[in-house]
């Protein structure tokens, strides 16, 4: 499925630095954007919210 991201805002772990990594648009609705942030025009992985929340909650366990 591909979504419209525009509009999406995008941000990094506040963690990062100015290092580059992952960042992530969850300003949309429906739809949770990962795209590279040494490669912003490049391919944008998408989840749902749901799946997004869950997997962050899980990494957090870690």
């Amino acid at each position: 499925m591909v979504h419209d991201l525009t509009g999406a805002t995008w941000r990094k772990s506040t963690r990062s630095g100015n290092s580059e990594c992952v960042e992530v648009a969850d300003n949309l609705p429906g739809v949770v954007g990962v795209r590279d942030s040494k490669d912003a025009p490049g391919p944008v992985l998408t989840f749902a919210p749901t799946a997004w929340r869950r997997f962050v909650a899980d990494t957090k366990l870690r």
